[in-house]
């Protein structure tokens, strides 16, 4: 667990890196038009998801039964249909940014920046960043957590030395933060690369497009049981888009100040993901080896771990707002939205690791059904609705107040979808 989730926190460096030096440049506008672009960007995290945790379970599940044909063409399937999918997503968002940028709230102020920060983020950048994600997940289900996390943390540390070249001597401001990103993924993708090669006939990964099979049962296994964390990217994207959308009726201020305690409360969701996925390979394997002592063991012990860490995190986050907040971006108007938001938004870091455990669970014994409905739960499904009524009575401060009101809601559904299925099969 502690590679993965460092790797995960590094991920969260990489996204906060360029809000934070796009914050020294003391320009809201700049800040705010990071937080519009942010969910196109973090769509690609959604296609990681779908085809590196799918492709992932399907790899420990095979090597547990001892069936290293099936885990190599999981593999394949995984790596290349995912190209396919992230560079085709890239063209379709370049083409259709004179119309979806003011849909999602860019006005004459962000415009410019939004429209710079996509194109070299995800136009130029989506395979890499997609690639090297999901390459992560597939490093790791064959138990080489060490080497997956590294290959992030290197990603994660180049953006931080790069986004400050491109942004302050080179003058490019937002543009130079998303081509730091842009580089940044290459790299990580590019050390991915080289470790699979060097490692050529002891795995089951394969770069080789000849190894490319589509098969339609191991393609549906992997869709199915990535998808619950793709939907949760996918919703969270309609959700960002959503909360966007309505704060920038305030002003833009007010979005550069959501969108600055996003970033932060993103530290909860990596820990809480980088638990659950780091476990994922580990109960897979005794789930296939039909070891469920051992299995029903990591599943507690995650469990205390977890909810130790997230809350601490939420105090920690809640009592320490005021300097966090001043350390992004000095405007005053945008420090105070900041601090009330991220003091709201924090309070649902136990929610989460709650839902993200029984979540993962599900999806390494191969079930779909379950972690598909907490993923809309969580997403979409309530914090949208919540959103549009908060704002009705409670105005900007009740937008925000749907996360945690949504977040609580799907912590006791999935309580209440894993409890039964423990005592059934596992007891």
């Amino acid at each position: 667990m502690v590679p993965t989730v460092i790797s995960q926190l590094i991920t969260v460096i990489y996204n906060m890196a360029d809000t934070f030096f796009i914050g020294q440049i003391g320009d809201p506008n700049q800040v705010a038009a990071v937080s519009l672009g942010m969910p196109m960007f973090i769509f690609l995290t959604g296609l990681a998801n779908l085809f590196g945790i799918g492709g992932a379970s399907l790899i420990s599940r095979s090597l547990g039964k001892g069936n290293p044909k099936r885990a190599r063409t999981a593999a394949s399937f995984s790596i290349w249909t995912s190209v396919i999918f992230s560079f085709l997503y890239g063209i379709l968002l370049y083409a259709v940014q004179p119309m979806l940028l003011p849909a999602v709230g860019a006005n004459e102020g962000t415009y410019r920046y939004c429209s710079q920060y996509l194109f070299w983020t995800v136009t130029v950048g989506a395979v890499p960043t997609v690639l090297n994600q999901e390459l992560a997940h597939l490093v790791r289900s064959e138990g080489f957590s060490r080497q997956a996390s590294f290959g992030m943390i290197l990603g994660g540390v180049m953006n931080m030395i790069l986004d400050p070249i491109f942004i302050f001597p080179l003058g490019l401001e937002v543009a130079g933060a998303a081509i730091a990103t842009m580089l940044s993924n290459w790299i990580a993708t590019f050390y991915f690369i080289l470790l699979i090669e060097k490692r050529k006939g002891e795995t089951v990964l394969s770069l080789n497009p000849r190894h490319y099979r589509p098969a339609a049962r191991v393609g549906r296994e992997i869709l199915l049981v990535g998808l619950p964390s793709c939907l949760m990217n996918l919703m969270g994207v309609a959700s960002n888009l959503t909360l966007n959308r309505l704060i920038v009726s305030y002003s833009n201020r007010a979005v550069a100040g959501i969108g600055v305690a996003k970033k932060i409360d993103m530290l909860s969701f990596a820990i809480a993901t980088g638990m659950s996925q780091g476990v994922l390979p580990l109960i897979g394997y005794n789930y296939s080896a039909g070891n469920y002592p051992r299995m029903m063991k990591a599943i507690r012990t995650t469990f205390l771990y977890s909810m130790t860490v997230a809350i601490l995190g939420t105090l920690f986050l809640f009592t320490c707002a005021g300097p966090i907040v001043q350390a992004f971006i000095n405007d005053p108007e945008t420090v105070r939205y900041r601090q009330l938001f991220q003091r709201i938004i924090c309070i649902t870091g136990p929610c989460i690791s709650v839902t993200m455990i029984v979540i993962t669970v599900f999806q390494s014994v191969g079930q779909t059904a379950q972690p598909a409905l907490l993923s809309l739960l969580r997403k979409g499904g309530l914090d949208i609705p919540f959103m549009f009524l908060m704002n009705h009575l409670a105005g900007v401060s009740g937008i925000v107040w749907a996360t945690p009101m949504a977040d609580f809601c799907a912590m006791a559904a999935a309580l209440g979808l894993f409890l039964p299925y423990w005592r059934k099969h596992w007891r």
